[in-house]
């Protein structure tokens, strides 16, 4: 029977791709393409693109999550148009449904529901883009040894480049995908130097913004600067050794805080407890 159900899910499975596949050649769209579409034409109206060019932090914040594409853009600025007004209509129905407790202040709730709306899709966009941060400076040490073997090879740093583009999604994936893009502008009549420095500033981590300092000073001076990216692995290894005995000082103080709230206690009613009820029977009698 289980044999028959897998055999049955996968069939299912193959007509349902044959279909997608036939739709899509016809010109049909599944529903969520339809509504990816309809979010991106709801971020492409005039009021969409003015929220987009208001909020410069938006932009930025965007740009540091790898969102440069204009239907990201879009698709961000309708989660940010359509989750206010679907927050004021949760709050009007919830406000309905106890109106005794909101009569006298009926625009509190949906104001509120209207900000916080506003605000949380930022919000969750500046903790995705820390994190995409956090990721980008913990695979330069990784970068940093691959780009010495590749140098050590004979490649230039354009060469180099291009293989960590290609060949690192695995080991490196979002570096590869910054690279893949400043390689594709390239291609197109930019200087590499220019990039580097361009997509550092954008994207503000200070792990590989030495790295394509050190990079760009290798596209002037050739295979002098392989010392400097030595010496910056060295750096950021101490770096990050520091980091790790930071965080084991504040463990163990964390971990000494519980000891005295949970085994405290116990203790002393281990250790004090024979005496205590001792005392409390000679006194009673």
């Amino acid at each position: 029977m289980a044999g028959c159900g897998l055999l049955a899910a996968q069939l299912l499975r193959r007509l349902r791709t044959r279909l997608l596949i036939a739709r899509r050649l016809q010109g049909q769209l599944a529903r969520q393409e339809r509504f990816g579409d309809w979010l991106q034409w709801l971020g492409s109206t005039g009021l969409g693109r003015r929220l987009q060019k208001l909020d410069g932090e938006t932009q930025t914040l965007l740009d540091r999550l790898g969102w440069r594409r204009s239907r990201q853009r879009a698709l961000f600025a309708a989660v940010q148009l359509g989750l206010p007004l679907l927050a004021v209509v949760l709050a009007l129905l919830l406000q309905h449904g106890v109106d005794g407790v909101w009569a006298g202040h009926w625009l509190v709730l949906p104001l509120c529901a209207l900000g916080m709306g506003y605000l949380l899709p930022k919000r969750f966009l500046a903790v995705a883009a820390a994190r995409r941060q956090q990721r980008i400076a913990h695979e330069i040490s990784l970068l940093i040894p691959l780009l010495r073997i590749l140098f050590e090879t004979g490649l230039t740093v354009e060469q180099a480049l291009r293989v960590l583009s290609q060949e690192g999604r695995t080991l490196v994936p979002q570096i590869s995908e910054e690279l893949r893009l400043i390689l594709q502008r390239v291609d197109s009549g930019l200087t590499l130097a220019g990039e580097l420095e361009k997509t550092a500033n954008l994207l503000a981590v200070d792990e590989f913004s030495d790295t394509c300092v050190i990079l760009r000073q290798l596209l002037v001076e050739g295979s002098g600067a392989l010392k400097s990216l030595l010496a910056l692995k060295n750096l950021l290894d101490d770096r990050r050794l520091t980091r790790l005995q930071e965080r084991v000082s504040k463990m163990s103080a964390k971990m000494s805080a519980v000891m005295m709230v949970f085994l405290f206690p116990a203790l002393l009613i281990v250790l004090a407890g024979p005496g205590l009820t001792a005392l409390a029977r000679a006194l009673g009698s």
